[in-house]
Protein backbone atom coordinates (compact mmCIF):
# COMPACT_ATOMS: atom_id res chain seq x y z
CA UNK A 1 0.00 0.00 0.00
CA UNK A 2 1.39 3.42 -1.09
CA UNK A 3 1.98 5.84 1.76
CA UNK A 4 -0.30 9.39 1.92
CA UNK A 5 1.97 11.97 -0.04
CA UNK A 6 2.93 14.44 2.80
CA UNK A 7 1.85 18.10 1.90
CA UNK A 8 5.06 20.25 1.24
CA UNK A 9 3.82 23.11 3.94
CA UNK A 10 4.06 20.71 6.59
CA UNK A 11 7.04 19.37 5.96
CA UNK A 12 8.19 23.13 5.61
CA UNK A 13 7.03 23.85 8.98
CA UNK A 14 7.91 21.32 10.34
CA UNK A 15 11.93 22.20 9.32
CA UNK A 16 11.25 25.90 10.60
CA UNK A 17 10.51 24.37 13.63
CA UNK A 18 13.54 22.60 14.01
CA UNK A 19 15.53 24.99 12.27
CA UNK A 20 14.28 27.73 14.82
CA UNK A 21 15.15 25.72 17.90
CA UNK A 22 18.96 26.18 16.17
CA UNK A 23 18.58 29.48 15.51
CA UNK A 24 21.43 30.63 18.04
CA UNK A 25 23.45 28.39 15.81
CA UNK A 26 22.90 30.24 12.48
CA UNK A 27 24.10 33.59 14.67
CA UNK A 28 27.16 32.51 16.00
CA UNK A 29 28.43 31.33 12.76
CA UNK A 30 26.94 34.65 11.62
CA UNK A 31 29.10 36.50 14.13
CA UNK A 32 32.26 34.25 13.98
CA UNK A 33 32.32 35.07 10.36
CA UNK A 34 32.13 38.71 10.55
CA UNK A 35 34.92 38.88 12.97
CA UNK A 36 37.00 36.55 11.10
CA UNK A 37 36.22 38.70 7.98
CA UNK A 38 36.84 42.07 9.74
CA UNK A 39 40.08 41.05 10.71
CA UNK A 40 41.23 39.98 7.15
CA UNK A 41 39.93 43.44 6.18
CA UNK A 42 42.02 44.96 9.05
CA UNK A 43 45.01 43.30 8.19
CA UNK A 44 44.59 41.46 4.56
CA UNK A 45 48.12 39.95 4.78
CA UNK A 46 47.11 37.34 7.42
CA UNK A 47 43.92 36.52 5.30
CA UNK A 48 46.14 36.18 2.29
CA UNK A 49 48.59 34.16 4.15
CA UNK A 50 46.25 31.99 5.53
CA UNK A 51 44.30 30.83 2.55
CA UNK A 52 47.18 30.02 0.27
CA UNK A 53 48.80 27.92 3.19
CA UNK A 54 45.09 25.90 3.69
CA UNK A 55 44.98 25.57 0.08
CA UNK A 56 48.31 23.95 0.04
CA UNK A 57 47.46 21.71 2.59
CA UNK A 58 44.15 20.82 1.16
CA UNK A 59 46.20 19.97 -2.18
CA UNK A 60 48.81 17.92 0.10
CA UNK A 61 46.23 16.14 1.75
CA UNK A 62 43.80 15.62 -1.04
CA UNK A 63 47.24 14.62 -3.01
CA UNK A 64 47.85 11.84 -0.34
CA UNK A 65 44.11 10.37 -0.36
CA UNK A 66 44.35 10.13 -3.74
CA UNK A 67 47.23 8.03 -4.11
CA UNK A 68 46.64 6.02 -0.84
CA UNK A 69 43.23 4.94 -2.08
CA UNK A 70 44.62 4.44 -5.85
CA UNK A 71 47.21 1.46 -4.20
CA UNK A 72 44.16 0.42 -1.81
CA UNK A 73 41.62 -0.20 -4.99
CA UNK A 74 44.13 -2.06 -6.89
CA UNK A 75 45.00 -2.55 -9.80
CA UNK A 76 42.81 -1.16 -12.53
CA UNK A 77 43.19 0.64 -16.16
CA UNK A 78 43.10 3.44 -14.00
CA UNK A 79 45.31 3.32 -11.40
CA UNK A 80 48.48 5.01 -12.81
CA UNK A 81 46.31 7.92 -14.07
CA UNK A 82 45.11 8.13 -10.31
CA UNK A 83 48.21 7.88 -8.83
CA UNK A 84 49.38 10.38 -10.92
CA UNK A 85 46.93 13.11 -10.44
CA UNK A 86 47.43 12.57 -6.69
CA UNK A 87 51.37 12.85 -7.45
CA UNK A 88 50.26 16.49 -8.99
CA UNK A 89 48.10 17.15 -6.39
CA UNK A 90 50.94 16.79 -3.69
CA UNK A 91 54.03 18.43 -5.38
CA UNK A 92 51.51 21.61 -5.73
CA UNK A 93 50.46 21.35 -2.08
CA UNK A 94 54.05 21.21 -1.05
CA UNK A 95 55.33 23.84 -3.42
CA UNK A 96 52.64 26.11 -2.57
CA UNK A 97 53.25 25.46 1.22
CA UNK A 98 56.65 25.88 0.70
CA UNK A 99 56.79 29.37 -1.04
CA UNK A 100 53.61 30.76 0.47
CA UNK A 101 54.88 34.58 -0.77
CA UNK A 102 55.02 33.01 -4.28
CA UNK A 103 51.92 31.75 -4.65
CA UNK A 104 50.32 34.89 -3.92
CA UNK A 105 51.63 36.22 -6.37
CA UNK A 106 50.62 33.59 -8.67
CA UNK A 107 46.96 32.98 -7.51
CA UNK A 108 46.24 37.18 -7.47
CA UNK A 109 48.05 37.17 -11.33
CA UNK A 110 45.27 34.83 -11.70
CA UNK A 111 42.51 36.85 -10.19
CA UNK A 112 43.74 39.91 -12.33
CA UNK A 113 43.47 37.98 -15.19
CA UNK A 114 39.68 36.16 -14.09
CA UNK A 115 38.84 40.09 -13.49
CA UNK A 116 39.96 41.39 -16.67
CA UNK A 117 38.75 38.94 -18.92
CA UNK A 118 35.13 38.42 -17.32
CA UNK A 119 35.18 42.21 -17.37
CA UNK A 120 35.56 41.85 -21.03
CA UNK A 121 33.22 39.61 -21.39
CA UNK A 122 30.67 40.93 -19.88
CA UNK A 123 30.98 44.55 -21.56
CA UNK A 124 31.03 42.91 -25.23
CA UNK A 125 28.18 40.63 -24.14
CA UNK A 126 25.99 43.82 -23.17
CA UNK A 127 26.97 45.56 -26.43
CA UNK A 128 26.42 42.83 -28.60
CA UNK A 129 23.13 41.80 -27.03
CA UNK A 130 21.28 44.99 -25.73
CA UNK A 131 18.70 42.84 -23.55
CA UNK A 132 16.80 44.16 -21.18
CA UNK A 133 18.67 46.38 -18.44
CA UNK A 134 21.91 45.43 -20.19
CA UNK A 135 23.35 48.91 -18.94
CA UNK A 136 23.61 47.13 -15.59
CA UNK A 137 25.81 44.45 -17.05
CA UNK A 138 28.12 47.17 -19.13
CA UNK A 139 28.44 48.70 -15.24
CA UNK A 140 29.57 45.68 -13.81
CA UNK A 141 31.82 44.59 -16.68
CA UNK A 142 33.28 47.78 -16.37
CA UNK A 143 33.91 47.90 -12.82
CA UNK A 144 34.93 43.81 -12.87
CA UNK A 145 37.55 45.21 -15.78
CA UNK A 146 38.44 48.09 -13.90
CA UNK A 147 38.95 45.98 -10.50
CA UNK A 148 41.54 43.54 -12.73
CA UNK A 149 43.72 46.53 -14.10
CA UNK A 150 44.00 48.21 -10.70
CA UNK A 151 44.95 44.34 -9.04
CA UNK A 152 47.17 43.48 -12.12
CA UNK A 153 48.83 47.58 -12.00
CA UNK A 154 49.85 46.68 -8.36
CA UNK A 155 51.48 43.34 -8.52
CA UNK A 156 53.55 42.17 -6.53
CA UNK A 157 52.66 44.71 -3.40
CA UNK A 158 48.83 43.41 -4.26
CA UNK A 159 49.44 39.86 -3.81
CA UNK A 160 50.02 41.09 -0.07
CA UNK A 161 46.25 42.42 0.37
CA UNK A 162 44.32 41.40 -2.25
CA UNK A 163 43.36 37.70 -1.53
CA UNK A 164 42.87 38.48 2.22
CA UNK A 165 40.72 41.57 1.43
CA UNK A 166 38.84 39.94 -1.18
CA UNK A 167 38.44 36.92 1.58
CA UNK A 168 37.36 39.45 4.21
CA UNK A 169 34.32 40.92 1.99
CA UNK A 170 33.00 37.94 1.57
CA UNK A 171 33.04 36.65 4.49
CA UNK A 172 31.22 40.21 6.32
CA UNK A 173 28.39 39.50 3.83
CA UNK A 174 28.07 35.87 3.92
CA UNK A 175 28.24 36.17 8.22
CA UNK A 176 25.33 39.07 7.75
CA UNK A 177 23.50 36.74 5.65
CA UNK A 178 23.48 33.79 8.09
CA UNK A 179 22.84 36.29 11.18
CA UNK A 180 19.94 37.91 9.26
CA UNK A 181 18.39 33.89 8.80
CA UNK A 182 19.15 33.01 11.95
CA UNK A 183 17.01 35.78 13.29
CA UNK A 184 14.58 35.41 10.68
CA UNK A 185 14.05 32.06 11.75
CA UNK A 186 13.73 33.36 15.03
CA UNK A 187 10.89 35.77 14.03
CA UNK A 188 9.46 32.76 11.88
CA UNK A 189 9.45 29.97 14.47
CA UNK A 190 7.64 31.68 17.50
CA UNK A 191 5.12 32.12 14.76
CA UNK A 192 4.19 28.73 13.67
Amino acid sequence: MLAEPVAPMTTFRHELQGLHQQWWCFLLLGVSLIVIGSICIADPLIGSIASVLFLGFLLLAGGITQVVSAFWAGRWSGMLFHVLIGVLYGVVGYMIIDAPGISLAVLTKFIAIFLIVGGVFRIVGALVTRFHDWGWVLLNGAITLFLGLIVNRQLPEASLWVIGLFIGIEMIFNGWAWVMLSLGLRRVGRAT
